[in-house]
């Protein structure tokens, strides 16, 4: 009798690390988004040796700074100062921090929930699919902004629960994608042999579907990666972010902007960090949707 996983389809040929580093080579925004990318990481990773100062290192008599390149500008102030003489650049290069694990833990959060429901509900239907669906649908219908403000109102300022609301809100997102591919994949000829062949579903959704989906939902993990940067962003120049003693750019543009007249420096830069961060992000999910799928990005 043949061995049920002798039919296995792992889609090495659709994710194959191999050919997604050659076609990384010969795509300059994709290249262009992984040093972005790289530069931002390695600064918030290695904080401390590349930040001058601390991020709540404060000098009053160096108040309000303009950058190095003002004719008033101080060469130990590279990118200036705020109005309480802290550091921009040490600020910016820490506030990444909160950003990128906002990002990347946010979307482990998001991933871990909606692959395990959307493998559940697409693989055995019945009234599993019916209940995980009808959860996508309500998350769904509710405008995601208006979501995410009132829960974050309702949790307080802190990045544990900042994380846990983006990945639990955006998970309906990864639920949709995972139990479409699913409804797909379990009609293909490779998987109705393994179960005409007896194999379980312990085996044929970690040797058959898993490794389909990960094409997929890698290209809408960067995506939702550099989104939920925005959002954090958004909801910190909101006050509803981490506590305001915390390094992060959404709280640096809160700040800002009261010195947007005077001293525009102050939101300017960590407008920028966002900007930057984000752009890089989806130059790299661009690429990797291009090169998993080439149709993808056809007219």
């Amino acid at each position: 009798m043949s061995d049920p996983d002798s039919t296995t389809h792992s889609g090495e040929g659709l994710f194959s690390p191999r050919r997604l580093l050659r076609d990384l080579r010969g795509s300059p925004a994709g290249l262009a988004g992984l040093v972005l990318v790289t530069l931002i990481a390695g600064a918030a990773l290695f904080a401390p040796w590349v930040a001058p100062y601390g991020p709540s290192d404060a000098d009053f008599l160096a108040a309000r700074i303009p950058p190095a390149w003002h004719p008033e500008g101080s060469a130990a102030h590279l990118l200036g100062t705020d109005q309480l003489g802290q550091d921009l650049f040490s600020r910016i290069v820490y506030g990444a921090r909160v950003s990128l694990l906002v990002g990347v833990l946010g979307v482990s959060v998001s991933l871990t929930i909606g692959v395990t429901l959307g493998l559940l509900a697409g693989y055995f239907g019945g009234w599993l699919d019916t209940v995980v669906t009808a959860f996508t649908n309500l998350l769904l219908s509710i405008p995601y902004l208006v979501l995410v403000i009132v829960i974050a109102t309702i949790l307080g300022r802190s990045l544990t629960n900042v994380i846990l609301l983006f990945g639990v809100t955006s998970s309906p997102v990864f639920i949709r994608v995972t139990r479409g591919e699913v409804l797909r994949l379990r009609q293909l000829a490779y998987v109705e042999a393994a179960r005409g062949l007896g194999a379980s579903a312990g085996r044929i959704i970690p040797r058959h579907l898993l490794p389909n989906l990960i094409g997929p939902l890698a290209t809408l993990a960067t995506f939702e990666t550099s989104a939920m940067i925005f959002y954090e962003a958004g909801l910190g120049f909101l006050g509803l972010s981490v506590p305001p003693q915390v390094p992060s750019w959404g709280n640096m543009l809160a700040l800002g902007r009261r010195f947007l007249t005077t001293q525009p420096w102050m939101a300017i830069f960590p407008g920028l960090a966002i900007a930057l961060t984000t752009l890089g992000i989806n130059l790299l999910g661009d690429w990797l949707r291009d090169a998993i799928d080439p149709r993808a990005g056809e007219g």
